[in-house]
């Protein structure tokens, strides 16, 4: 399995040590511009001016919370407003795609300490869409390039980053929710999660439910993980509020928090690079996965263009399933990797 790679390389993340300074590492290029790495705002006036044009707009469809992942029907949109902009701007890079990313998600969006890249199953999607929209080109070595440029994201600035317009979109495993589609535009969905409980091997806990009583949990800023305790903590006492998923893993290891609350999906990364952790319990309800775009309506050719993408990226052998299968499978135990991706769900 391609996976076992990355495994085998990466198995000494799992020390205090090594995470600490992953900390440190993040701290330090959270809000870094992260040049072309791989085969790989805009608009024009003052805020006050795109906020007064957002005013004006027709009001979006109410979100149906029993189906927040619906976003715009999917085209093959070539020229669109957002799109031209991307491609003729000089205030930012030309004809170069900007995403927001993570740089500390294992087996996601990870910088791989063995050759400096950044790799994983969002970083795989980011480059399948810049490529597609935004073609490639050559650089001075006589490479092939993406016309791409990463810039890392801490959780709690996924939906600023894109209201102020330093960043295209977000692609850091951000699940769909009604209260985020109130500050910005979604795709159709790409992977299937669910709220889950990380903690020692050892520990009591078994998952959302009593165990938690007077137990110290750590959730990242801003994630629907901190938005489940908020609704039922079951006890727990009032948990610790980190910047990055990465900074609970590290509390959890040096033993400042008993279990970690996150997406099962981000979880069963974290669990790949510490043996001493486990998944506790069931995942709660089905979440979403989608890519964070700007909900201003001029901004709407780039959506459907991406949801366009997204179903090409489906249906590819060598799209998801292959990205799934290298990065994604063995973790969340398929190793035959026969999971699929989550089927559109269009509103219009």
């Amino acid at each position: 399995m391609a996976v076992a790679g990355p495994l085998s390389r990466l198995r000494g993340w799992g020390g205090v040590a090594a995470m600490a300074l992953a900390c440190v590492l993040t701290a330090a290029f959270a809000l870094l511009p992260l040049h072309h790495v791989s085969e790989g705002p805009s608009g024009t006036g003052s805020q006050g001016v795109a906020d007064a044009r957002q005013a004006l707009a027709p009001a979006a469809p109410a979100c149906d919370e029993a189906q927040p992942d619906a976003s715009l029907g999917a085209r093959d949109i070539d020229d669109g407003p957002k799109i031209e902009e991307i491609r003729d701007r000089t205030d930012k890079p030309k004809n170069k795609l900007v995403v927001g990313i993570d740089q500390n998600s294992y087996l996601w969006g990870y910088r791989n300490p063995n050759n400096g890249n950044l790799e994983g199953f969002d970083i795989d999607l980011a480059n399948a869409i810049a490529k597609a929209i935004f073609g490639t080109y050559t650089d001075d070595n006589g490479d092939e390039k993406v016309n791409i440029v990463f810039r890392a994201v801490p959780t709690n600035q996924r939906i600023p980053m894109i209201k102020s317009g330093q960043v295209d979109m977000i692609v850091r495993t951000m699940t769909i929710s009604c209260k985020r589609k109130a500050d910005v535009a979604f795709s159709t969905a790409y992977f299937a999660t669910g709220q889950q409980v990380l903690a020692p091997d050892n520990s009591k806990i078994t998952g959302f439910d009593a165990s938690l009583e007077n137990k110290k949990l750590c959730v990242a800023a801003g994630s629907t993980a901190q938005g489940a305790l908020e609704d039922k903590d079951y006890g727990a006492d009032t948990p610790l509020v980190v910047p990055n998923q990465l900074d609970c893993l590290v509390r959890l290891q040096l033993g400042e928090v008993d279990g970690v609350v996150t997406d099962s999906a981000l979880a069963a990364g974290q669990a790949a690079q510490d043996p001493t952790v486990e998944l506790k319990g069931d995942p709660l309800a089905t979440e979403y996965y989608g890519i964070a775009m700007s909900k201003d309506p001029k901004a709407e050719d780039l959506v459907r263009r991406v949801n366009h993408e997204l179903d090409q990226w489906r249906k590819d052998p060598a799209g998801w399933k292959k990205s799934y299968a290298k990065w994604l499978a063995v973790p969340l135990g398929d190793p035959g990797a026969k999971a699929k991706p989550p089927a559109p769900n269009y509103s219009d």
